[in-house]
């Protein structure tokens, strides 16, 4: 059976944490007004910070910079279907060359799309602020699900267990 819990504030900021590690690729959605999916890219986050504003990296000149600059609303939708955990984030964009700030989300992961590292002057960084989030959080694997599902058709009662709720960060 599945429960509804709904997180605020700093409980909420730790499961947008604990589900962005766990998933981290995205599809990241920019002008969510022509929602046609063509503006809907994979993106690898970096952080969630404590305020609950999640990190990615970016090209200066790429098309998801300059739609943000044109609409900041963005939509997030983090999937792992191995874990039966999955999220969808609501938010506002902002982009930044904040070199401080780059320097410490900076892996050597990052260099693969800007190669002059973390001087590359095409970097930026998008911060996401969360404004809202839904999660759907399965309790096991899948494979301990797929058991327990027949076990559920085989008894007329369910044994698939989990949780979902909203995240107010």
């Amino acid at each position: 059976m599945e429960s509804t819990k709904n997180l605020k504030a700093n409980e909420g900021v730790e499961k947008l944490k604990e589900l962005v590690t766990a998933i981290n690729i995205c599809l990241f959605s920019t002008n969510l007004k022509r929602n046609d999916g063509a503006t809907c890219r994979p993106m690898s986050a970096q952080e969630v910070d404590a305020e609950g504003n999640i990190w990615f990296f970016s090209g200066m000149d790429s098309d998801k910079n300059r739609e943000i600059q044109e609409d900041k609303l963005v939509q997030l939708v983090f999937s792992h279907p191995g874990k039966s955990s999955y999220m969808i984030v609501n938010g506002e964009a902002e982009v930044s060359t904040d070199r401080k700030r780059i320097e410490e989300l900076w892996s050597p992961v990052v260099k693969i799309w800007f190669k002059e590292g973390k001087t590359d002057p095409n970097i930026s960084l998008i911060k996401v602020n969360t404004r809202s989030a839904y999660y759907w959080d399965a309790d096991g694997n899948k494979m301990i699900n797929f058991f327990k599902f027949l076990a559920s058709i085989a008894t007329g009662s369910n044994l698939v267990t989990g949780v979902q709720g909203s995240i107010k960060a």
